[in-house]
This record gives C-alpha cells, sequence and structure tokens, in this order.
C-alpha cells in the first residue's frame, strides 16, 4: 500500500485509454492517488509544462517526479509498489508482454479504427485486415483467464483500455461489429472475465459517452 506521506497525481482523460490504464493499474495496487482532468484541446499550462516534449497525457507524479508514457508508468508503478504484480516475473515474458503491448497501441488501434474509418481499400478488406491482426491476440489469450495467466496483468490493461473499452466503441458507433463471438470466442470470454475486476470495472468509460467521443475522432480521421 502507498504510505501516507506519500504524492502520487495522474494527469489524464477520461476517455483516454492511456490514462485509464493507469488508474487501472493504481487501483489494483491500492495506491490513494489525486486525479486531474485535463482538457486535451486546450491543454493545461499543467501539463504542458510536465510534459514538454510529448504534450499529452498521462503523465504520473510520484513524491515530485514526473513520468509519461503510460508502459513505463505502469513499470515504475508495478516496481515501486510491490503487491498485486502486473508483470510477468520471467524476463522473456516480460519483453513478450512489452512487444504485444507495442502491437496493440500502434499496430491494432490505427489499423483497428483509422483504416476502418478511411476504408481507402474497401470496408470489407480494412475489416479483415484488422481482424488478421487482432487474431494475434485471439490466440495470445487462448485457454487463460487473462493474458498474464490466473491474474489480470499489464498487457490485460494496454489491451482491455485500448480495444473492448476504447476502439470497440468507434466500431460500434459506424456500425461494424469488428470482434464477434463466433471469430473470437476467446476474446470476447477475456473481455467478461476483465470486466469483473473492480479495478477495470472502475475505470471503463460510460459507453454512450464514449460512442459519441470516438464519433467525433472518427469525424476527424475522415476530413484528415
Amino acid at each position: 500500500m502507498a504510505k501516507k506521506e506519500e504524492e502520487v497525481k495522474l494527469l489524464g482523460f477520461w476517455g483516454s485509454p492511456f490514462s485509464r490504464r493507469v488508474e487501472m493499474a493504481l487501483k489494483l495496487k491500492g495506491v490513494p492517488y489525486e486525479y486531474l482532468e485535463q482538457d486535451i484541446v486546450n491543454k493545461s499550462p499543467l501539463l504542458l509544462q510536465l510534459n514538454p516534449v510529448y504534450k499529452k497525457v498521462p503523465v504520473l507524479v510520484h513524491n515530485g517526479k514526473v513520468l509519461c508514457e503510460s508502459h513505463l508508468i505502469l513499470e515504475y508503478i508495478d516496481q515501486t509498489w510491490k503487491n498485486n504484480p502486473i508483470f510477468p516475473q520471467d524476463p522473456y515474458e516480460k519483453a513478450m508482454a512489452f512487444f504485444w503491448a507495442k502491437v496493440i497501441d500502434e499496430q491494432v488501434g490505427p489499423v483497428g479504427l483509422i483504416s476502418v474509418v478511411k476504408a481507402e481499400k474497401g470496408i470489407e478488406v480494412a475489416i479483415k485486415e484488422a481482424r488478421e491482426l487482432i487474431m494475434f491476440l485471439e490466440k495470445e489469450v487462448t485457454g487463460k483467464y487473462f493474458f498474464g495467466g490466473e491474474k489480470i496483468g499489464f498487457l490485460d490493461m494496454v489491451a482491455g483500455s485500448m480495444i473492448p473499452f476504447c476502439i470497440a466503441r468507434g466500431w460500434e458507433g459506424i456500425g461494424v461489429d469488428m470482434i464477434p463471438k463466433e471469430i473470437f470466442p476467446e476474446l470476447n470470454k477475456w473481455i467478461k472475465k476483465l470486466e469483473e475486476v473492480e479495478a477495470v470495472r472502475e475505470c471503463i468509460p460510460n459507453r454512450e459517452k464514449q460512442i459519441e467521443h470516438m464519433m467525433k475522432i472518427v469525424e476527424q480521421f475522415k476530413s484528415a
């Protein structure tokens, strides 16, 4: 547990999968923190001061130390508060967790939403390409409760915040059932297990509000 004298602040945005996953970790660890909601369009002087390089959320401040980038923040949280570990102890398994996290954030997200919205090769081709990527995750979670095994871990937080609780709301908004149960039975079982975890459930954005937010992003992609 966090010591009373420790100061933990998180600058985030309610609809950001990157800051939501950090909240999941803090809640799972039982770390008290002050949450500072940010306007990601009209960025606050505090955000610009703390993250002058990327000017993005999330930003974690722990006893005056500033950390940016969600993967790094999650690793720092796991190494600072040892209870309820979220990273594998095995070096290879930890490296592979980072690998799949990069795939999710850099490939599944962009291909899964942007390419489907733009549909430059046609909507059916875009959906097929996105599903081919997502199928790798289906295979990774097959036979497990979570990507991390019996308990929720780093990769579950990354994948959960990005796929079912973010871009899936965008797919829903444009009328695309990207991860149907008949094609992705294991992922759908995993999503249900994820929703049973209190630390995750508390960080899931309101569905209607998130769909509305994602549709604004969709319109931005279309006009870009």
